[in-house]
């Protein structure tokens, strides 16, 4: 006798999808989330009657964009305070973006990076935090600005007004000789000391690092006062000014930066508890703190 088999019956695949709902879906239909936009270079340059910043992005331009003036540049996370050196800050966020990969690496270059431009003095990031990118641009006056987003690549153009006049000066940094390296800065007339002075503070470019230079501020992370009469300009340091017992110091980039000028004769550099040596007579003078 031969025995029977039993037979199983065979249940189309058709059939089985269609109890689970999933032909009712068109393939076309499903939507697959776009890639988060990453930062892949930042820029800045002058054209004829502005300074053009120009964010660039991998993948798409970011969607969410909030670009303005503010009072002071806070980190993202931490909410502490972050300098720009500028008599302007502007504030360029943008959402559901990042500026690193998937290591945490930073994909667009220096955080704090400085220009030679009329207008634009620093660019430094404020924060890379939940999928929100966001710089502080320190300028040189506040002025009327406009944000373009284009594509071929993907990028966010801000194009902020120069419409002032400008005159060369020069700023000194630490370089490979032993005496201060002399770079040009373009600053608005007539403020020209302070200009230059404000330039000194934002330090070297790019470019200029890469030739070896380098900006030795001695602990000050800024100043707060400049007074120029009679021949002695008196220049009042901020943060925890101190030399560590160098033989080259803020004060021996400071000194020459300020002299350039012909109503310049003598240097006095205070410490941010208003001390120098010697304030008054005809001479140079720095704080204690700043002596070898």
């Amino acid at each position: 006798m031969i025995a029977m088999l039993p037979v199983r019956p065979l249940i189309a695949t058709a059939m089985v999808a269609a109890s689970t709902g999933l032909l009712a879906v068109p393939a076309q239909a499903v939507q697959r989330p776009a890639a988060t936009p990453v930062l892949v270079g930042v820029r800045a340059a002058h054209h004829d009657g502005l300074d053009r910043l120009v964010f660039e992005f991998r993948g798409r331009v970011p969607a969410q964009r909030d670009i303005r003036y503010v009072s002071e540049l806070i980190a993202d996370g931490s909410g502490r305070p972050v300098h720009a050196t500028g008599n302007a800050l502007l504030q360029i966020r943008f959402g559901q973006a990042v500026g690193h990969d998937r290591r945490g690496d930073v994909t667009y270059g220096p955080a704090r990076r400085t220009y030679a431009l009329p207008g634009v003095i620093q660019v430094v990031n404020t924060g890379d935090f939940e999928a929100t990118l966001t710089f502080g641009a320190g300028l040189a006056r506040r002025v009327p600005f406009r944000v373009r987003a284009l594509t071929g690549p993907s990028r966010v153009v801000i194009d902020l007004a120069t419409p002032y006049r400008t005159v060369p000066v020069r700023a000194y940094f630490a370089g490979r000789r032993p005496h201060a390296t002399a770079v040009t800065r373009p600053v608005a007339a007539p403020a020209t000391a302070y200009g230059a002075l404000q330039r000194l503070f934002a330090g070297p470019t790019q470019a200029e690092k890469a030739q070896g230079l380098r900006f030795v501020s001695s602990g000050a992370t800024g100043f707060s006062k400049l007074t120029i009469k009679d021949g002695v300009a008196r220049v009042h340091l901020t943060g925890r000014v101190a030399g560590g017992g160098a033989a080259f110091t803020v004060a021996d980039e400071i000194r020459p930066t300020l002299k350039q000028f012909p109503s310049v004769k003598w240097v006095k550099i205070y410490d941010a508890a208003g001390t120098t040596q010697q304030p008054n007579g005809p001479t140079d003078s720095v704080p204690p703190s700043l002596e070898p």
